[in-house]
This record gives structure tokens, C-alpha cells and sequence, in this order.
């Protein structure tokens, strides 16, 4: 089992962040364990990204979610 979400980064040692998926956690898939579209998946990285980064704009936010995505396996290749 993968130890990180190959689409946000989230650890996967909990239970209650896990998905269906066995590479990604129940943040970034559906019920079905299918990856969810990559706008929902940036939105929810720049909002984590703001809940921790003072001062942080909604477009900064944004564009280091968009740049954090392209070192995820889920997305290096969009």
C-alpha cells in the first residue's frame, strides 16, 4: 500500500483518510475509488495551503497548488 496519496500527498497511515483506492485517500476519489477531477483536487490542496500560510491570496493559493500537483504522481503528466 502506497504510504502517501499520489494525488495531494496526504499520508495514508490512518484509516480515516484512506479510500477505496490503495494510491489515493477519500479526499481525492469517489465512492468508486476513481480519481476526482483535477480543479476539485487543486481547490482542496490551495485550501489546505491557506490554513496554514497567513496572508496567502485565493489565486496565490491557486498557483502553488497547481505547481505542488506537478511533483504528484496523479499529475506529472497533465
Amino acid at each position: 500500500m502506497a504510504k502517501y496519496c499520489h494525488s495531494c500527498s496526504m499520508p495514508l497511515d490512518s484509516p480515516e483518510v484512506r479510500g477505496p483506492s490503495e494510491i489515493y485517500c477519500k479526499y481525492c476519489t469517489d465512492e468508486a475509488g476513481e480519481l476526482k477531477p483535477k480543479e476539485h483536487v487543486r481547490r482542496g490542496i490551495a485550501m489546505w495551503l491557506s490554513s496554514w500560510q497567513e496572508g496567502l491570496t485565493e489565486d496565490q493559493a491557486l498557483k502553488r497548488a497547481e505547481h505542488f500537483m506537478l511533483a504528484m504522481p496523479a499529475w506529472a503528466e497533465d
